[in-house]
C-alpha cells in the first residue's frame, strides 16, 4: 500500500506564463491519454513462421522480455494469435505469394486477467529467393490502439461538452461522464462525483451510477477535512489524494467497515475546481482491488475533473441566472401588489371602507384570514374581515378584540406600535380552534408615531409567515395608514367645506310676492374647499326685495370671507340706502378697507331690487364686472341686459350704472356665473350663445325651474358628464300671473290705510273742539 498526492487541480491563471503551463500540462495528459504509435516489424522464414529477427517494438508489444526470443515458431511464441486467426493468414500468404493487408485490425495480447486489446493496422508481406519462390513473409504494422482510444475517449468528451452547451441537468452529464470513464478504463473502474456546498465545507452526492445506493446515501454530505477518506481529503488540500490500498490508509478509518461492505479496496480522489480556484467537488476513481495509478489514470482524471468543473460552473452559472430571474419575478410581483393594493386604498376617500380593502387585500394573498382593528371612542372596534367563506368571515369579524388586556395581540401591538408575530394562536380568547389559526401576524397602522389600528394576518393548516410576508404586511399597513389618514383628512375637510358653504348659501328660497325664484349652486371638484360662487334674496322694509349673485376671486377660506363680507355687507345697507347704486358702492368700500389678511381678490356682482306691480316685476339693477343677465321675454326672445360697471374692491369708484327694466308675467330674468358659459368640452368653451340658447328652448310660460333644468341639461350634454374647472351658480327670477292681483291688493290695503288713518284725524280734532279748555 502506498499514498500518493499528486500534482494541485487547475488554478485560475493570471499571467501569460501560467496559460502556457497550463498548456504544456494539457499535452502531456493527452500523451499520458494515447502514449505514441509504434512500428513494428517481424522476419518469418519458412511455413512454420519462425521468427528470424524483430525490432525491439515488436517484443515489447507481443509481451515483453520472457517473449523477447527468436528461432521459435510465431505461433508457439504468441499462441494467442492462432485462435485469432493471424496464423492462417501467414499461411495463406506464404502459399500465395500475395500480400495481405488488414486495418485497425483487433488483436487481443496475452491471457487472463493479463489481456491487453490493441489495434492494428499491418502488411503481410512474402519474401522469396532469386528465383521467385517463397521463402518466408515479412510482418510490418503500426499500432493503432491509442488512436482507438483517442477516438473513442473524444467522442464521449465530445457528447459531455454538447450536453453542457445545451445546459442538460447537471445529473445526467455527471452520470453520463462516470458511465463514460467507466467503459473507457481499461480495468475496472467505479466513478463518483461529489458537489461541494456553496461554503465548501461538506461534499453531497452527484454520481455513481455503479457504487451501490447505501454508499452514496452513507457518504452523502461528509464534511471536507484533513484525513476524511479521499474525498474529504483531497476537497480540504485542494490536490488529488491517492489511497491504493483502503484497508491499510488512515484516512479510510471511519469508512473502512463502508467501503468493504461496498467492495471497493482503492480510491483516487481530484478536487474540481472552479477557474477561481474554489472548490466544485472531487472526481473519484474506485477499485475492486488494490491499485497504484498508472500515469494514464491521472492524467485521464485530470482531464475529465476538468470537465466536470465546467459542467458544474455552467450549472452554477444558470442557477445564478435562474435565481436571480426568480428574485427579480418575486420584486416585480410584489411591486405589482402594493401598487395594485396602495391603488385600490387611495381610492376610496373613506376611511373605513380604505382598511376594510386593506383586509380584502391581504387574504388570501398574505394569509388564509384577515382582520382590522380600529380604535375609536377608547375600544377597539373591528371594521372588515376577510376569509375563505362567509362563515369563517362571520365568525372572525364577530370577534372584538380587549383593548386594555394584556394577553390580547392586538391590545399589545397598539401599545407598543411594533408587529408581532408567532407559529401559535394568539393568546387570549378568540375563535381559533374553529378557524383552525396555527399562527399569526399583527402589524400596527400607525398614524404621527401612534398606532391607531392594527391588520392581523392569521394562518391555517401548514401556511407560516415568513420574513418576506412580514415586510410585505408591513409596508402595505404603512400605505394603508396614509391612505386612512388622507381619507379622514378629506372628510374633515368636506365636512368643514359643506358647513361653511351651507353658512354663506340661503338654507331655504324665500317666498317672493308676485315672482317665482329659483337656484342652482354646483362647486367645481370634490368639495374640499368652499366656492367662490355666491348668491342672496332678502326682503327690504318697503314691500321691495332685494337679489345678489355674485362671483370672488378664488376659493378657499379667504374666498369665503369675502363672500360672507358682500353678502352681509349688502344685507346690512339694503335698508338704509336708497337704490342699488349705493349699496353696491357700499360693498365696494367695504372689500377695498378689508384687511389684507381676508384676501385682496377682486368680485364680480349682480344687485338689483325689485317691487311686485300691477303689469309684473319692477326691477331697478347694478352689474359690476359680471357676466350679462338674460332676458326670456313672453315670446322666448332672448336679451342681454347691459349695465356698464368694473369690477369690486379694485378701485374706489366703480363707475355704475343703474339698468331698469320691467318683467311681464312668464318672463325671466337670469343671472348666472361664468362657470356656465366657459364649461369645456376639450378645448371649446360652451360660450354666451349656447347659453342664450338653452334659455330660449326652456317651455312655454316656464317655471324659475324650469329654466334652470334647461340651463343645466344643455351644459351636461355639452361637456359629455366630466368635471367641471369652475364654480356653477344660477339664479332666476320669474314674473308670475299673480304679480298683478298682489300689486292690486298692495295698492287697495295702502289706500284703505290711509283713509282709516284720516277718519280717525278727523274724529279726533272734532272731539277736541267739543272739549273745553282746561287748565
Amino acid at each position: 500500500m502506498r499514498r500518493v498526492s499528486g500534482r494541485p487541480g487547475p488554478q485560475h491563471a493570471g499571467t501569460a506564463g501560467a496559460r502556457i503551463a497550463d498548456a504544456t500540462d494539457a499535452d502531456h495528459d493527452l500523451r499520458a491519454l494515447f502514449g505514441e504509435s509504434s512500428a513494428v516489424f517481424a522476419s518469418l522464414a519458412g511455413p512454420a513462421h519462425m521468427l528470424e529477427t524483430a525490432n525491439a517494438a515488436f517484443f515489447a508489444t507481443i509481451g515483453g522480455p520472457e517473449r523477447t526470443r527468436t528461432g521459435v515458431p510465431l505461433g508457439q511464441l504468441v499462441p494467442e494469435l492462432v485462435e485469432q486467426g493471424f496464423i492462417e493468414l501467414l499461411d495463406r500468404v506464404y502459399r500465395t505469394g500475395k500480400a495481405h493487408t488488414g486495418r485497425e485490425a483487433r488483436v487481443l495480447l496475452g491471457g487472463g486477467a493479463s489481456a491487453r486489446e490493441a489495434f492494428f493496422d499491418f502488411t503481410y508481406e512474402p519474401r522469396t529467393d532469386a528465383g521467385g519462390n517463397v521463402m518466408g513473409v515479412r510482418l510490418i504494422g503500426v499500432e493503432t490502439t491509442q488512436v482507438k482510444h483517442a477516438q473513442r475517449l473524444t467522442a464521449e468528451h465530445r457528447v459531455l461538452l454538447e450536453q453542457i452547451a445545451r445546459q442538460a441537468p447537471l445529473p445526467e452529464v455527471l452520470d453520463g461522464m462516470a458511465r463514460a470513464i467507466e467503459e473507457l478504463a481499461p480495468e475496472e473502474v467505479l466513478v463518483s462525483v461529489l458537489l461541494a456546498d456553496a461554503d465548501g465545507r461538506h461534499l453531497r452526492h452527484g454520481a455513481a451510477p455503479s457504487l451501490p445506493a447505501f454508499y452514496n446515501q452513507a457518504i452523502d454530505g461528509i464534511a471536507t477535512g484533513e484525513g476524511v477518506g479521499s474525498c474529504g481529503t483531497a476537497a480540504y488540500r485542494r490536490q488529488p489524494v491517492i489511497v491504493t490500498d483502503i484497508t491499510a490508509d488512515p484516512f479510510w478509518d471511519d469508512f473502512r467497515d463502508l467501503a468493504e461492505k461496498a467492495g471497493v479496496a482503492a480510491c483516487w480522489s481530484t478536487p474540481i475546481l472552479a477557474r477561481d480556484g474554489s472548490l466544485l467537488g472531487t472526481f473519484a476513481m474506485y477499485h475492486r482491488t488494490p491499485r497504484t495509478p498508472q500515469e494514464a489514470d491521472l492524467a485521464l482524471a485530470r482531464v475529465f475533473a476538468d470537465t466536470a468543473a465546467l459542467g458544474i460552473e455552467r450549472h452554477q452559472a444558470e442557477q445564478a441566472r435562474t435565481a436571480a430571474e426568480a428574485r427579480e419575478k418575486a420584486a416585480r410581483d410584489d411591486l405589482a401588489f402594493l401598487l395594485n393594493a396602495s391603488t385600490s386604498l387611495s381610492t376610496s376617500l373613506d376611511a373605513a371602507e380604505a382598511l376594510k380593502r386593506l383586509a380584502e387585500a391581504c387574504a388570501p394573498a398574505l394569509s388564509p384570514l384577515c382582520a382590522v382593528d380600529i380604535v375609536e371612542g377608547g375600544r377597539v372596534v373591528r371594521v372588515a374581515a376577510a376569509a375563505p367563506t362567509e362563515t369563517q368571515r362571520d365568525l372572525l369579524a364577530a370577534h372584538i378584540p380587549v383593548y386594555e388586556a394584556a394577553d390580547d395581540a392586538v391590545a399589545r401591538v397598539l401599545a407598543s406600535g411594533t408587529s408581532e408575530v408567532a407559529r401559535r394562536t394568539p393568546t387570549g380568547p378568540g375563535p381559533w380552534h374553529d378557524l383552525g389559526v396555527t399562527g399569526y401576524l399583527c402589524v400596527p397602522l400607525v398614524d404621527r408615531d401612534t398606532a391607531f389600528a392594527t391588520l392581523t394576518l392569521l394562518s391555517t393548516g401548514d401556511h407560516s409567515f415568513d420574513g418576506h410576508t412580514v415586510a410585505l404586511a408591513e409596508e402595505l399597513a404603512r400605505r394603508a395608514a396614509a391612505a386612512a389618514h388622507n381619507a379622514r383628512q378629506f372628510t374633515q375637510r368636506a365636512a368643514l367645506a359643506r358647513d361653511l358653504q351651507a353658512g354663506l348659501l340661503l338654507p331655504g328660497l324665500p317666498d317672493v310676492p308676485g315672482a317665482d325664484v329659483a337656484t342652482y349652486y354646483h362647486p367645481a371638484g370634490e368639495g374640499l374647499e368652499v366656492g367662490g360662487d355666491f348668491y342672496d334674496v332678502f326682503p327690504l322694509d318697503d314691500g321691495r326685495w332685494a337679489f345678489l349673485l355674485g362671483d370672488v376671486c378664488g376659493r378657499g377660506a379667504v374666498a369665503a370671507t369675502t363672500t360672507a363680507l358682500v353678502r352681509h355687507t349688502a344685507r346690512a345697507v339694503a335698508p338704509l340706502l336708497p337704490g342699488p347704486v349705493d349699496v353696491v358702492q357700499a360693498v365696494n368700500r367695504a372689500l377695498i378697507n378689508r384687511p389684507g389678511s381676508h384676501g385682496t381678490g377682486f368680485v364680480t356682482l349682480v344687485y338689483g331690487q325689485l317691487t311686485p306691480t300691477s303689469t309684473g316685476l319692477d326691477i331697478e339693477l347694478v352689474r359690476a364686472g359680471h357676466t350679462l343677465p338674460l332676458r326670456l321675454d313672453s315670446r322666448h326672445a332672448v336679451h342681454p341686459v347691459d349695465a356698464p360697471g368694473l369690477l369690486l374692491g379694485v378701485v374706489a369708484d366703480p363707475q355704475l350704472t343703474p339698468h331698469h327694466l320691467c318683467l311681464r308675467p312668464h318672463e325671466s330674468l337670469v343671472l348666472y356665473t361664468d362657470g356656465i358659459t366657459e364649461a369645456r368640452r376639450a378645448d371649446e368653451l360652451f360660450g354666451d350663445q349656447r347659453l342664450r340658447d338653452a334659455v330660449a328652448d326652456a317651455p312655454g310660460h316656464p317655471a324659475a325651474q324650469h329654466v334652470i333644468d334647461t340651463v343645466t341639461r344643455a351644459v351636461h350634454a355639452f361637456t359629455g358628464g366630466h368635471d367641471i374647472d369652475d364654480d356653477q351658480a344660477i339664479l332666476v327670477l320669474t314674473a308670475t300671473a299673480t304679480a298683478t292681483a298682489t300689486a292690486t291688493a298692495s295698492a287697495t290695503a295702502t289706500a284703505s290705510a290711509t283713509a282709516t288713518f284720516a277718519a280717525t284725524a278727523t274724529a279726533t280734532a272734532r272731539t277736541q273742539d267739543a272739549e273745553p279748555p282746561r287748565g
